[in-house]
């Protein structure tokens, strides 16, 4: 197991801890948290027996399900208390997850971590040049802007490549997944939100 399997290991085996624990102290089932979250209780059973890794999105659900912000299942950040309409994420503000092996190197850089009870996540992220090893799927809508570099983006099955200025929106129930072309890494904005 080298550096970055070993990297990966300990995150996902730390969300796991933070999610039993959320849903111990919340009095919640595996089912009841599965149902809270919209999963079967089969999915969240395997997320929570370092099974499955899930996916940026489903780890979002999960958190919002346990109300409590994404970045504390990944590293026990905890939000700041800001009753403000406006929340500003300077740069060097930005909180990173490099994401384990099964995402193939994609670097999300969350751009709005801050605001509490927040409608949308969006990151900056940097795309590996393999396809992840599963495609994903989670309910809602998502919406890719391509900042730099190029990427091939599938779509339900569809190919497509995307170029710096190029915009999608979609349903991202349907599977989806990119990866870098060219000589360079992507980078691209991707907002998401979560239909209750």
């Amino acid at each position: 197991m080298d550096k970055s399997e070993k990297e990966a290991k300990y995150i996902w085996e730390g969300i796991s801890s933070k999610i039993k624990y959320l849903r111990h102290k919340n009095g919640l089932s595996v089912e009841a948290l599965a149902k809270k979250a919209g999963f079967t209780k089969s999915y969240l059973s395997q997320i929570e027996n370092l099974k499955r890794e899930p996916t940026i999105g489903a780890l979002t659900k999960i958190a919002r399900a346990l109300e409590v912000n994404f970045f504390f299942l990944v590293n026990g950040e905890k939000p700041v208390e800001d009753d403000e309409s406006l929340v500003v994420v300077k740069r060097q503000d930005r909180r990173t997850l490099t994401s384990p092996s099964r995402l193939a190197n994609t670097i999300y850089e969350s751009i709005n971590q801050k605001k509490k009870n927040r409608l949308m996540d969006a990151y900056i992220v940097t795309t590996g040049f393999e396809f992840t090893a599963e495609p994903m799927a989670h309910e809602g809508e998502e919406l890719i802007f391509i900042m730099e570099g190029k990427q091939e983006f599938v779509y339900n099955g569809k190919s497509q490549i995307l170029e710096e200025g190029d915009c999608c929106y979609f349903d991202s129930s349907k599977l989806h997944y990119a990866r870098s072309v060219g000589k360079e890494m992507s980078k691209a904005l991707i907002v998401f939100t979560m239909k209750s």
